[in-house]
């Protein structure tokens, strides 16, 4: 299984020419992945929220139906920040933020709620500045504000939204994979 998410997250991220140069290597976290996409032109945060996300949701529900023994559901977690690197690693506040968003009861729950997928929580910065403006292909009022977090004495709010939902929701067109 862990082969397959692997697979199936650098299928979605080629899919939107994220390739290797524009992010740093995956990182594993056991029972997941952690990618962090630089700051570049190429990759701007609405390709996450309007393609990224869909493709991969997309992608995942294909695979539990081809190989429904092992299908897998996903919690991403979109923040945007520094990072800080050191001999261990990445580190840093943004990074936390993102992790206790993916980790938060509510986005949890959420999964739990839905036969979807994959679920997204998106930090309010995300959502501030990008979500609200009404992007093509990001419908804010798919987003729910379920995640109340403090952390280093400052209260966050998560923003949730299930892709195959709001998809389903705008009738949106299939998005072919590149393989």
């Amino acid at each position: 299984m862990r082969d397959d998410m692997y697979d199936l997250f650098e299928a979605a991220l080629l899919a939107c020419k994220i390739t290797e140069d524009l992010r740093e290597p995956f990182i594993n976290t056991g029972d997941g992945v952690i990618t962090l996409v630089r700051p570049v032109d190429g990759v701007p945060k609405t390709l996450l929220l309007h393609t990224f996300v869909p493709v991969l949701s997309e992608m995942l529900a294909e695979h539990g139906i081809v190989h429904p023994n092992r299908k897998f559901r996903l919690r991403v977690a979109i923040h945007s920040g520094d990072v800080h690197f050191d001999r261990q690693g990445a580190f840093g506040e943004d990074l936390d933020l993102a992790f206790r968003l993916l980790n938060s009861p509510e986005l949890k729950s959420r999964l739990q709620q839905t036969g979807a997928p994959l679920v997204l929580a998106v930090s309010d910065h995300i959502h501030r500045s990008v979500i609200r403006h009404g992007y093509d292909g990001i419908d804010g009022r798919t987003f729910e504000p379920l995640i109340r977090l403090e952390m280093a004495d400052q209260r966050h709010t998560g923003w949730v939204q299930v892709p195959a939902e709001a998809a389903g929701n705008r009738g949106l067109a299939r998005i072919d994979r590149v393989s």
